[in-house]
């Protein structure tokens, strides 16, 4: 199949979170597989892929948008890269969503709006490739939501000529990519597409409910998540929208890469580890107490945490554990950026606790995959979690996570006090304070008793968390697409 990935960041070029990741080892998995896939990404500021390939393709001006200039890129995964290059829209300070300061980029709706575009005609027989058409356009999160809109459009605009079908997933509906109605115009957004059946939420456009609706087939990460966010207490607005089209819509477990998280080949640590040997991961943590400035103290349990700092991460919840954690002697380092009042409660902490709490604001990824191996257990108690990929980095490492009952947490550890022999983490009983406090009493007293916890351990470290499988659920939602495209059948239509 010819596969276009569109996606607003991968990683290693950008990458603000878990879509970085999925953008980067997804499309190269399908590319292993035999399949022909290109993944296409704003070219931001600082973006710089080597290994171009032909002269790229002007786009001319359209609609709202300036013109614009497609950079093919071939990479090392045996992916195409496919570099939207238009300076006054994507070459500013700041990150892909957000200027300098933090705030929204004023004008993301016509931003994403061309990124979606120029993704619906690649998989139209006006593919500014030449010899090459998408036969199924995968869109990721909110800023790629009209694609599907957009190539539905196309299918009943030229209804004798192919078009491809459409993919939505959703890797976090918190992030419904709302703008005000107006913006309808510049989008080119149809009149009878603007109401409740359509793109209209709340009186607003919602690029996420464009995706959602429009879209041939919906996927999200996680087969929890998918169920979780049909429910009026997970589905933020949008339960009755995906209850509707549940029957396109299907959870599909995130992955990792094995090549970048094996703490036995990993380059970024100063002591490797298997699950064979595990003498280099208490040397691993000796380091990261010294890199972080905790005490030197092998005795010590460490707990761990590499998060965005907000509510939903359940950083207050941890917070509100940590005088208990302390009394006992154990030690917390945390890794991450966000919320600035729980940031500082986070500081207040290790100036508190100077030995047995450190905190860095920002991220570092060297420094994350030290915290994974060095960490004795890892801390996710998220009141929401669609899929979660630290969890997997941990279990790989050794390090058994302590994570909330939701999303993909509750789909990817399996609780040691309930299945002491296959367990490889501890789930909380509810993800608030009181279900957090019990599970780490469950892991301390598991982690005093060495057999019991290196059991863990391997039971973790056996898990495979590899994209192959999941590959090949996607190439299946791909072909069930397609055939939907075939008979036009698309939401909305």
């Amino acid at each position: 199949m010819n596969i276009l990935f569109v996606t607003p960041e991968c990683a290693p070029y950008v990458k603000t979170g878990g879509l970085g990741d999925v953008s980067a080892a997804l499309p190269a998995t399908l590319a292993a597989l035999g399949h022909d896939v290109h993944v296409l990404m704003p070219a931001y500021q600082g973006v710089k892929v080597e290994g171009e390939i032909g002269a790229g393709v002007d786009l001319p001006p359209w609609g709202p948008w300036p013109a614009a200039h497609l950079v093919p890129v071939k990479v090392d995964s045996g992916v195409t890269m496919l570099l939207l290059t238009c300076p006054s829209l994507y070459q500013r300070p700041g990150g892909p969503y957000v200027d300098a300061s933090g705030r929204d980029h004023h004008d993301n709706a016509i931003r994403f709006g061309l990124l979606a575009r120029i993704a619906a005609q690649l998989g139209t027989a006006q593919s500014p490739l030449r010899g090459w058409v998408a036969d199924v356009v995968h869109a990721n999160d909110w800023p790629c939501g009209l694609a599907p809109l957009y190539l539905a459009q196309s299918r009943l605009a030229s209804p004798r000529e192919t078009t491809a079908a459409s993919v939505m997933t959703i890797h976090n509906l918190a992030f419904q990519g709302t703008f005000d109605m107006w913006t309808a115009d510049p989008l080119g957004v149809p009149g009878h597409w603007r109401g409740i059946d359509g793109v209209e939420f709340w009186g607003q456009l919602s690029m996420l409910k464009a995706g959602i609706q429009f879209a041939d087939a919906i996927t999200t990460v996680s087969p929890t998540y998918a169920r979780e966010i049909q429910t009026q207490e997970h589905g933020i607005g949008f339960d009755g929208i995906l209850r509707a089209r549940s029957a396109r819509l299907r959870g599909i477990l995130n992955g990792i890469d094995p090549k970048v998280w094996d703490p036995a080949r990993d380059a970024l640590l100063p002591h490797r580890f298997s699950r064979d040997d595990l003498q280099g991961k208490a040397a691993c943590k000796a380091a990261l107490q010294a890199r972080v400035g905790l005490k030197a103290e092998a005795g010590a349990m460490l707990f761990a945490v590499v998060s965005r700092i907000t509510p939903q991460k359940g950083i207050d919840l941890v917070l509100e554990n940590l005088p208990r954690l302390v009394a006992s002697g154990a030690q917390l380092v945390v890794l991450g950026q966000g919320e600035p009042a729980l940031q500082q409660a986070l500081r207040d902490a290790a100036e508190q606790y100077p030995k047995q709490v450190a905190v860095t604001v920002g991220f570092d990824e060297g420094l994350a995959h030290l915290i994974e191996a060095g960490a004795d257990a890892f801390l996710m108690p998220s009141r929401f979690e669609p899929c979660g990929l630290n969890q997997m980095y941990s279990q790989a490492y050794g390090t058994p996570p302590i994570v909330a009952p939701v999303g993909g947490l509750l789909d990817s550890v399996t609780d040691a006090s309930a299945d002491p022999a296959r367990g490889t983490g501890f789930v909380m009983t509810g993800a608030d304070s009181e279900g957090l406090a019990d599970a780490l009493a469950r892991a301390q007293r598991a982690w005093r008793e060495p057999r019991q916890w290196q059991r863990i351990q391997a039971n973790a470290m056996a898990r495979h968390f590899g994209w192959e499988d999941s590959a090949r659920q996607y190439l299946e939602v791909y072909r069930r697409a397609a055939v939907e495209a075939g008979r036009g059948t698309a939401g909305g239509l």
